[in-house]
């Protein structure tokens, strides 16, 4: 007796139809987040808001997302990979060192004033139970790995003393730009960065790197060349 029939298979191509499906719906259901956190506030999402400007009842986005904080997460994610590769095209116009740490943070600033709610959702605590995922963290320690190798780097260069080599020069550079960030979208968050009172601000508060981490200074050799004074009686 012969072998009964396979179940049909579902063909590779409409598979990937639906896969396809699926993540552009995500995607939609990300972007209508962005636009509702940036006209009601980070904290005023909700998923039944999304669901009406999606055009489907709330039940059928737990399909995607099994919560409100699970929208969060993959926000925050998705913002952070921003915000790395910005951070990595900026560095790499510039020379290794304080440069390429300056323009590459210069560029996550600008990143941040452009897409100021996700921002909010990634450098601040606007919604307190949220906690983002190890995933959604990971493209931000990548960043800190950055600035830490460009602190390294000036260091190498004779730019900054051998303190910068400590993680507490990426934890003095973050603070830096967060306060004139945070300075920016409270007072003028229709400027562009490298406009108005605080951002122009930024190249200054880098300068104050050297005098926080100074570089090792040679002793002049010519006082190696002064001979050495005769014993008197």
């Amino acid at each position: 007796m012969s072998a009964p029939p396979s179940p049909p298979q579902e063909e590779p191509a409409r598979l990937d139809r639906r896969a396809r499906r699926r993540q552009e719906t995500i995607e939609e259901i990300l972007e209508i987040s962005v636009v509702v956190m940036t006209e009601e506030g980070v904290n005023g999402l909700s998923l039944s808001e999304v669901a009406r400007r999606l055009g489907v009842q709330p039940p059928s986005l737990y399909k995607y997302f099994p919560s409100l904080h699970a929208v969060f997460d993959a926000i925050f994610e998705r913002g952070q990979r921003e915000n790395l590769e910005v951070m990595r095209a900026g560095m790499a116009g510039g020379e290794p060192g304080l440069d390429a740490l300056a323009k590459g943070l210069e560029a996550s600033g600008a990143w941040g004033l452009a897409n100021q709610a996700v921002a909010q959702l990634l450098f601040w605590r606007p919604v307190p139970s949220f906690e983002p995922s190890p995933e959604a963290l990971a493209p931000s320690h990548e960043m800190v790995a950055l600035q830490h190798q460009a602190m390294n780097d000036a260091v190498d260069a004779g730019q900054l003393g051998e303190g910068a080599r400590d993680l507490e020069s990426v934890y003095l550079v973050s603070t830096f730009v967060m306060g004139v960030l945070s300075q920016a979208m409270a007072n003028e968050p229709d400027l562009p960065w490298g406009q108005g009172r605080f951002t122009p601000l930024f190249s200054k508060l880098m300068g104050l790197l050297v005098a926080a981490y100074p570089p090792e200074t040679k002793k002049a050799s010519s006082a190696k060349r002064t001979p050495a004074a005769k014993p008197t009686r």
